[in-house]
């Protein structure tokens, strides 16, 4: 068994079911201005989040793929703060939330595919050094399910 089956949260079986679930069910009736009410910690809003999953995912399905089709790739970092400001966060969400599913299933029907050597494919990551698939995983497993209690708190607090 790959780390990537062992974990609920990325299978490809379920790719569509317990990270995209709990989205989806913290999500369940949000509209309006909900969407759009600060937290009163300062953070981001609801459209910003499903927003960041999108672009948060997207560079999640190519560092995968650098990770598994070159050698010793250079997995680049990125200022989410600044794909916030200057990615116009405010803007309608639905197109996002699609995108984040979409790539979400896309690399869980990629990595279902993986022999037991791909998990130890490595690069260098440009802000933290060392990284290979498993740290991949690892960071990705949770972002979705973090998120989604991110988008609860925001709702409790609106």
């Amino acid at each position: 068994m790959t780390p990537w089956t062992a974990n609920a949260g990325l299978s490809s079986s379920r790719a569509t079911g317990p990270a995209l679930d709990e989205v989806d069910a913290a999500l369940v009736g949000a509209g309006g201005t909900e969407l759009d009410a600060v937290p009163p910690d300062g953070g981001w809003t609801i459209r910003m989040v499903i927003h960041h999953l999108a672009d948060s995912e997207t560079n999640s399905y190519l560092r995968v793929r650098k990770l598994l089709a070159e050698d010793a790739p250079l997995i680049q970092g990125y200022d989410q703060e600044e794909f916030a400001r200057r990615l116009h966060y405010d803007r309608p969400a639905e197109s996002s939330l699609a995108v984040f599913r979409a790539v979400r299933g896309s690399t869980a029907d990629l990595i279902d595919r993986l022999e037991d050597a791909d998990w130890s494919r490595a690069g260098t990551h440009s802000e933290s050094g060392a990284y290979g698939m498993e740290d991949w995983l690892e960071i990705y497993a949770a972002h979705a399910f973090d998120h989604a209690e991110q988008i609860r708190r925001a709702r409790g607090a609106a």
